[in-house]
């Protein structure tokens, strides 16, 4: 992994002390590898930006707006930075906050599919049809 400079170190961890309750929300659902066993970084610096939930095993930067990216040159701004990352190769998905409680099935179900297309993973044992209460895979 490449050392990142000690100023983009602070700002990511000022960024990260500063979230907003969309930013918390999204948060509690991706860290510590509960999406699946996806490692997601808040606050991930990419120079010169920085990214709200980025794994880097998908190449995939999950973005929370607030109403401040409604506007025309917020818009613009951002249709830039989303082309700079995917000349990367990194996808950029962008959820407005004041969807994530009203809608968190279907953003939920968006993630983990662009997770799978991106960088498959096995379903979890819990998930799999038939495999309910910890039974073992039958043998073929």
């Amino acid at each position: 992994m490449l050392k990142q400079s000690p100023k983009a170190t602070r700002i990511a961890r000022d960024l990260r002390h500063q979230e907003s309750w969309g930013e918390r929300l999204m948060w509690s659902w991706l860290r510590d590898h509960r999406f699946a066993a996806y490692k997601f970084r808040r606050q991930h610096p990419i120079t010169p930006h920085f990214l709200d939930f980025f794994c880097n095993e998908a190449k995939l930067n999950i973005e929370v707006d607030g109403f401040q990216h409604g506007t025309p040159d917020h818009r613009a701004a951002d249709a830039q930075r989303d082309a700079f990352l995917e000349s990367l190769g990194i996808k950029v998905l962008r959820f407005w906050s004041s969807r994530l409680r009203r809608e968190k099935e279907a953003i939920r179900d968006t993630i983990w599919r662009v997770l799978q297309e991106r960088a498959p993973h096995p379903l979890p044992d819990y998930c799999r049809p038939g495999l309910a209460g910890g039974q073992k895979e039958p043998k073929a």
